[in-house]
Formats: C-alpha cells, sequence, structure tokens
C-alpha cells in the first residue's frame, strides 16, 4: 500500500485513539500534579446567651474564588505519586531501616494502601489469567467433540456468565456465600460451625474474588478458543492419528502451536481487564481485606465532600504504566514471531 493510501486508510482510527485515549491519559497525568485546594477558613464569632465564641467556619465564597482562578488545584508535582497514599517512598524507608527480617518489612509494606492494592491486583492477574485459559481451551475442545444437536445449548450455557452484568453477577455470588445463601449454609451444616463465615477470612475473600473472576473470565475464552478450533486443518489433525499419535498429542502439538496467536490474544486482553478489577470488590463489599489499584480510584472519586481528582490521576497513570509492563513481554515475543515469519 503507498504511504499516502494507508495514511488515509488509517487516518480515522488514529484520529479516534488520540482524541478517546491519548488526549485522556495526557489530561490524567496533568490532573495527577495537583492536588484540591484547602477551604479557606476564618474566625466567626457566635455569641449566645451566655458568652461569645470564636470557632472556625469555611469561607465558601472565598474557596470558591480560589477553585474558579486554578481550576486544577494547587500544584504539588510529584508529591501525590510519593506521599503515604501512593508510593510512600518515606514510609517504606522507615520500615526497612527498623525491620529486621523480611516478613515484618512486608508486613510493615501491606500497611500501606498502595501496596496493599497492588499485591491483591498482581495476585488476582497471576490467577486468574492462566485459568482462563487453560479451562477456556479446554472447554472448547470439549465442546468441539459433543454431537451436533448437543453443541447449540451447550455453547448457550456456556456464554451466561458473559452475558450476566458483572455487578450482577458479583452481587449473586455475594448473596450465595452469606450466611443464610445456599453455599454459606451448606459450608455452615458441612464442618458443622453456624459461625462459619466466607466473609470474615481476608485468604476465603482472595479465593471468592478470584474464583468470580475465573467463573466471569472464562467464556471469552471459551467462545474465541471455539471459534479458533473451527479452523484447525483437518489434512494436519487426520495425518497425525496416521502417524500414531494420541489425542493429548495431537492436541499438544498440532491444536495449540496453531491457537497460539488467539492464546497471545487472550492473554493480552486478561491481562488488561484483570489488572482492573473492581466489581467485585464493590460487590462483595470486600474493601476492608481486598482492594485494588482500580478501587483505589473509585474510592478518591466518591469519597469525602470533595473528589481527590490528583490521587485518583496518580493512581490512573501508576495503574496504566503497570499494565503496559504487565504487557511488554507478550507484545515482545509477538512481535519477534513476526519478523521470524516475515524472514
Amino acid at each position: 500500500m503507498k504511504h499516502r493510501t494507508f495514511f488515509w486508510f488509517i487516518l480515522p482510527s488514529l484520529a479516534a485513539m488520540i482524541l478517546f485515549i491519548a488526549l485522556p491519559i495526557v489530561s490524567v497525568a496533568i490532573q495527577s500534579l495537583f492536588v484540591e485546594h484547602e477551604q479557606v477558613m476564618v474566625e466567626v464569632e457566635n455569641c449566645g446567651p451566655f458568652k461569645c465564641e470564636t470557632v472556625l467556619q469555611v469561607d465558601n465564597e472565598a474557596t470558591a474564588a480560589l477553585q474558579e482562578e486554578a481550576p486544577l488545584g494547587r500544584y504539588n508535582g510529584l508529591g501525590t505519586y510519593t506521599n503515604r497514599k501512593h508510593l510512600a517512598f518515606e514510609q517504606v524507608g522507615v520500615a526497612w531501616d527498623e525491620t529486621e527480617t523480611l516478613g515484618a518489612f512486608m508486613s510493615e509494606l501491606l500497611n500501606l494502601p498502595f501496596y496493599k492494592a497492588l499485591i491483591f491486583t498482581l495476585t488476582y492477574t497471576a490467577v486468574v489469567t492462566p485459568f482462563v485459559l487453560v479451562i477456556g481451551l479446554g472447554v472448547a475442545l470439549a465442546v468441539n467433540t459433543l454431537p451436533r444437536m448437543l453443541k447449540g445449548p451447550t455453547i448457550f450455557a456456556s456464554l451466561l456468565p458473559m452475558i450476566v452484568t458483572p455487578l450482577v453477577g458479583a452481587l449473586i455470588l455475594f448473596w450465595m456465600v452469606d450466611a443464610d445463601g445456599i453455599i454459606g449454609a451448606t459450608l455452615q451444616k458441612i464442618f458443622n460451625d453456624p459461625n462459619l463465615s466466607l466473609k470474615a477470612s481476608t485468604p476465603l475473600t482472595w479465593i471468592m474474588l478470584i474464583v468470580y473472576g475465573i467463573w466471569s473470565s472464562a467464556p471469552f475464552s471459551f467462545i474465541v478458543f471455539y471459534a479458533g478450533l473451527q479452523t484447525v486443518p483437518k489434512e494436519t489433525l487426520e495425518a497425525a492419528k496416521i502417524d500414531g499419535a494420541s489425542r493429548w498429542q495431537a492436541i499438544r502439538y498440532v491444536v495449540v502451536p496453531y491457537m497460539m496467536p488467539l492464546v497471545v490474544f487472550i492473554t493480552l486482553m486478561q491481562l488488561m481487564d484483570n489488572f482492573r478489577v473492581l466489581e467485585p470488590i464493590v460487590a462483595f463489599q470486600a474493601s476492608a481485606k481486598a482492594t485494588s489499584l482500580s478501587y483505589i480510584i473509585y474510592n478518591d472519586l466518591r469519597g469525602g465532600d470533595i473528589p481527590s481528582f490528583g490521587s485518583a490521576g496518580a493512581t490512573s497513570i501508576m495503574t496504566i504504566i503497570g499494565v503496559a509492563i504487565l504487557l511488554t513481554p507478550v507484545l515482545i515475543r509477538t512481535w519477534r514471531d513476526f519478523n521470524r515469519k516475515r524472514a
């Protein structure tokens, strides 16, 4: 394709990416360098029947004028990134100097909100992503061997978790694991413990969130793999069987290599989605035991009388950087495979 033709071909997509992706990211990055204005306080004398008292009161007019003069807030530079709510350089340094063991240092680190959220986010992403890939491929292979009459209903049932809205699906599981729910009540009877609660334990809460993540994401992986299986060359599979390959060997040496582009695609999608986990934490009301980077952003934007746009912006930029770091190895491998095929 000629350069001019290629330019006009890609211009609409490029313009949309700049308008809806690049510019918002730049805007968030700029906002992260500012913090909210402090409220202007004035001394007001309140007099009662017996005495007069001097109290501090918010000067709404002066505060509004200050916000109108500088809508972004007070310039804070990288201070938001390094404060206690985010990277907490000072607190991490103190913890490193005062703790004697690595376990004690990690315990202190997990008391800091950003690192607590980061650990859960990475754990959730690292566990959910491979399970979604394996389960999706396994279900696709199983469905592909079913008789034609059973394939339609099975595919429909397998896609139900993806049809349900994420927040609604998380709420359904939340009610099921409640003490009065079917799962919670059953576990209490099995272990003969009326006080047993999945919501009261941090490890069990993490397991619930991870199980929900696998349940809600596996259908996407399944349907992509199932579509890919329809394009696997039958001649190659038949040749493998003639050569004595078992079903497992045919899957390992024929199907999986053929599906690698889809594996890379699903991995990229899952890494991005799982690193932004939010809905199950909100639905499970699990913020006391499990928080994510997206939940910190959500909490900054809804908490208090004044939304913390600067704090939310800083967390958003660090989330974007985290996603980019996770995607880098996959993208590098894809680029190398592309160049190898080209050569």
